[in-house]
């Protein structure tokens, strides 16, 4: 029987997918959190990866030695770098990208044919998604800047900080992946804070760390009062595109 894995970052990700699909089972795969439940007539795996590459690289080869997925399916938050994705929008990942110092680096690993065939489900099923790409980064980007130096023609952008190194653990073992994101930031939304005021060196974030950068910098409290609101809608519009992307998947 196929099981489909599913991999997301953070806590505020899972927990409505959690809540609408229903009981599941929690264990551990070393460091990282697992539940194992059913979705329609198909075995889910899932994973919390937590925050970036590395661990994201880390989580996503544990789900495979634990469940031996047929397919990954990477969902979670994201930005858009360019005017035209609204909060709570559906993003189907197209291509992937690794955005470091030498600029953009195309990543293998999604399933094109695939993400079409979903995006048009999706837009079906839960009143709308849109084809993008994917553009993972190390750290917070400078929304502004980015967009000047985007290769050409990149359709619909949207920022993470996991999918490229989910894309290439998949391409190794030979998994298709497929890469749901939704917009918890529009491209106006430039963050005035940077992860390591917020995170140790294992990307975790620390309330304490939280608390002194508030202290140093309360003109960020709106925003984050913002960001709040817009990934409680966020996090809503993706258990849904989760739950129909995996009830699409256990059909074919």
């Amino acid at each position: 029987m196929q099981t489909i894995g599913l991999m997301a970052a953070m806590p505020d990700e899972i927990r409505p997918l959690l809540r609408l699909a229903g009981p599941a089972a929690r264990e551990r795969s070393g460091t990282f959190p697992l539940w194992r439940l059913r979705i329609g007539n198909t075995d889910v795996c899932l994973v919390e990866s937590g925050m970036g590459i590395a661990r994201a690289a880390a989580a996503a080869d544990a789900l495979v030695a634990e469940a031996t997925p047929t397919v990954i399916l990477s969902f979670g938050f994201g930005g858009a770098v360019l005017p035209g994705l609204s909060i709570g929008g559906l993003v189907v990942g197209a291509k992937s990208w690794f955005a470091g110092t030498e600029g953009f680096s195309p990543r293998l690993g999604i399933d094109q044919e695939l993400a079409r065939k979903i995006t048009a489900e999706l837009n079906d099923t839960v009143g709308g998604a849109s084809g993008g790409e994917i553009i993972t980064s190390s750290q917070i980007l400078r929304k502004s800047n980015l967009a000047h130096s985007l290769p050409a023609g990149m359709t619909l952008p949207v920022l993470d900080m996991e999918t490229a190194a989910v894309a290439e653990v998949a391409h190794r073992h030979g998994i298709a992946l497929v890469a749901l994101r939704a917009i918890s930031d529009d491209a106006a939304e430039e963050l005035a804070f940077s992860l390591d005021e917020f995170t140790d060196q294992e990307m975790t974030i620390r309330p304490l760390k939280v608390f002194a950068t508030i202290v140093r910098k309360p003109w960020i409290i709106p925003q984050l009062v913002r960001l709040a609101r817009n990934s409680r809608l966020a996090g809503k519009r993706l258990a849904q595109g989760v739950l129909a992307t995996v009830e699409f998947l256990s059909r074919r």
